[in-house]
């Protein structure tokens, strides 16, 4: 495999989201507002005629000791007081030092009695040097600031930590801290007292819209759904189970971990108001994934890290991928759920399903535990679903990070196409993998597509641009049995790490892009995604085209960005040197991006430049590469 840049940790907020600091308040004027003291300045006199002093040396002395203790950067700023010519230093006797401090002390002493005979100061107990004091100065000179008894008894010590505390609360949405007057969220506009986990993204987002009154559906209910009963009204199956919820930081840090437990209930508050589950999709019984199936995937030193976690209350495996004593079970439940759902799928027992699981998987390796994940969900599923009969499998991840792990896994099979949609920026985003040109080796060249995006904020527009000319007619042409998607909501609008812009209704209408393959039968399976009403609307969407409903996708403007345009481009440059069926697309993408440098493209004057036919279970679609209207649905014509 190519050397990629190391990128250390997913963990990374954009560059917009900025932290709240606290300015400390210098030590003598912390002091003089918890006591209440009167804030005292010598005067311009005073201080000359104190400086006057210290600089007078003392007769028979070749150094001046004075009374407060010189640090190092009084050394480095004063060297006139001690720096003499070496053959004075010659026959300096070091006895003599306890004389000179009391000589210099005296000196000093006088000196600031005199000044303060000269010039008092009406109604002052003290008074202030213009010198910053220093710890050892408090303590060596307690009379500067001793009040008397009577007026420190009713001096409340706590006083001292609320000038530091700074009161603030998490984002139950995105886990950003606001500071505690914060109504809402400065980030994505939560209410602090939103009740997204029990309504999902059906929850208002400003205030608090509840029913006190109301019955809220509980997270518990899912595993109680009976499921031969639910199997005769839908063949849309849901893999879950609540101890996957167990799996949590127990470190705690500056604020929440993205990849919390609150992301599963979200996504089950919304599907249970929806009336989707329970109601209209079924359950599969959970059971832990074995250790002979994971070792189809994982190296045996990849399994055993994993499972001594549980031994333990906490643990990393990096900076930002953590474990405590439940997490290697829920990983086990996870990948269970998945490996069953495909083989229910696969078998015909379900038309398709949805793995409502954590932790994620996709950056879990052949050896390597990364990214929020431990075991490689979609690769255990892709190899279950291929030993209940799938001779070929898709796994289409458009996660907002590339999965090098399903990368490394499939690799080198041609019985698996990984297809990833990802920011890249040069290898600058996390994982720093997926680059155009990694297109697998050892005799499976091009079954690894990689479409990196080159900045943030990619939409809509240029997801579906990338799906009808490179995704689509990729896939057809390689046919597979069996697609998984490996579906993280990251790339969503508002998620705080992706910073991307894809809508609920974007998701819906790639799932039902991808439904036409392999008859449907399909398996969704949850990856990343840390804004709640983001993934759990998006969740919501993807399942009602599981389920049959049709999408309706509302677009401005079909067309995609500039740098989108080139970035499918580049992809098609390189993969149509395996895929015969991408040649013609490549011609027409080309003149796009002809077009595009010379600066001609028009909205109001874009020719279409042709279509794709695409066959796919002996159906063909019209997909179009350029829609004329600037407002228009994205839709794929079926041919008579």
């Amino acid at each position: 495999m190519d050397a990629h840049p190391q990128i250390s940790t997913k963990y990374q907020y954009p560059i917009h989201i900025r932290y709240k600091y606290v300015t400390m308040i210098k030590l003598s004027e912390l002091h003089r507002r918890v006591t209440g003291a009167p804030q005292m300045k010598a005067t311009i006199n005073q201080a000359d005629e104190l400086d006057a002093a210290e600089a007078m040396p003392p007769p028979n002395s070749k150094r001046v000791r004075v009374k407060k203790e010189l640090t190092f950067q009084d050394m480095y700023q004063n060297q006139d007081l001690f720096d003499q010519d070496d053959d004075e230093d010659d026959d300096w006797d070091p006895s003599q030092k306890q004389a000179d401090d009391g000589v210099a002390q005296t000196a000093v002493s006088d000196s600031i009695h005199e000044v303060s005979e000269a010039n008092p100061q009406p109604n002052a107990k003290r008074v202030k040097v213009q010198k910053e004091l220093t710890f050892q100065d408090l303590y060596q000179s307690q009379e500067l600031f001793d009040e008397d008894d009577e007026e420190d008894d009713d001096w409340d010590p706590t006083q001292l930590q609320k000038c530091l505390e700074v009161i603030k609360w998490f984002c139950k949405n995105c886990t950003m801290d606001n500071l505690n007057n914060d109504v809402c969220c400065q980030i994505c506009g939560e209410h602090k007292d939103s009740k997204i986990l029990s309504r999902g993204h059906f929850a208002s987002r400003f205030a608090q819209d509840e029913d006190p009154n109301e019955i809220q559906p509980s997270i518990k209910r899912l595993k109680d759904v009976d499921s031969l009963e639910s199997a005769a009204n839908s063949s849309t199956a849901i893999g879950f189970d609540e101890r996957m919820l167990l799996h949590a930081e127990v470190e705690m840090k500056s604020r929440p971990h993205p990849e919390r437990p609150d992301r599963l209930r979200a996504i089950a508050a919304s599907l249970a108001r929806a009336g989707i589950f329970p109601g209209r999709c079924h359950s599969i019984p959970a059971r832990e994934i074995t250790q002979e199936e994971l070792m189809m995937v994982h190296s045996s030193e990849h399994i055993e890290s994993v499972e001594v976690t549980s031994k333990l209350m906490s643990s990393y495996f990096t900076s930002d991928t953590y474990a405590n004593e439940h997490s290697a079970c829920a990983a086990r439940l996870a990948a269970g759920l998945c490996a069953d759902l495909a083989s229910a799928v696969v078998s015909g027992r379900a038309k398709n399903g949805f793995a409502l699981v954590r932790p994620p998987g996709h950056h879990a390796g052949v050896k390597d535990v990364m990214g929020f994940c431990l075991h490689n969900n979609a690769a255990v599923a892709a190899l279950a679903a291929q030993a209940a009969g799938a001779r070929k499998v898709l796994i289409l991840d458009w996660d907002v990070h590339h999965g090098n792990g399903t990368q490394e896994i499939f690799e080198q099979n041609k019985s698996v196409l990984y297809i990833s949609l990802h920011r890249h920026e040069d290898g600058t985003f996390y994982p720093g993998t997926g680059g155009a040109h990694e297109v697998g080796y050892m005799g499976a060249e091009g079954y690894c597509v990689n479409i990196p995006w080159s900045r943030g904020g990619v939409g809509d527009n240029d997801y579906i641009f990338a799906f009808q000319n490179v995704v689509l007619p990729i896939a057809s042409e390689f046919a597979p049995d069996f697609t998984i998607i490996s579906a993280g909501f990251d790339a969503a609008r508002g998620d705080p790490l992706g910073g991307c812009d894809i809508t609920p209704s974007g998701y819906a209408q790639m799932t039902h892009m991808l439904n036409a393959l392999s008859g449907g039968k399909m398996l969704v399976i949850l990856e990343g995604g840390y804004n709640l009403r983001s993934i759990s609307s998006s969740a919501t969407s993807v399942i009602k085209v599981l389920l049959g409903e049709s999408p309706v996708c509302e677009l401005e403007n079909s067309f995609p960005t500039k740098s989108g345009l080139q970035t499918v481009f580049e992809v098609l440059d390189i993969q149509n040197n395996f895929w015969p069926s991408l040649k013609p697309i490549f011609k027409n993408v080309m003149s796009l991006w002809e077009m595009q440098c010379l600066g001609k493209k028009d909205k109001k004057e874009t020719p279409n430049f042709g279509t794709n036919v695409v066959e796919v279970e002996s159906q063909k679609f019209l997909i179009p590469y350029a829609e004329r209207p600037s407002s228009c649905k994205i839709k794929m014509t079926l041919l008579s």
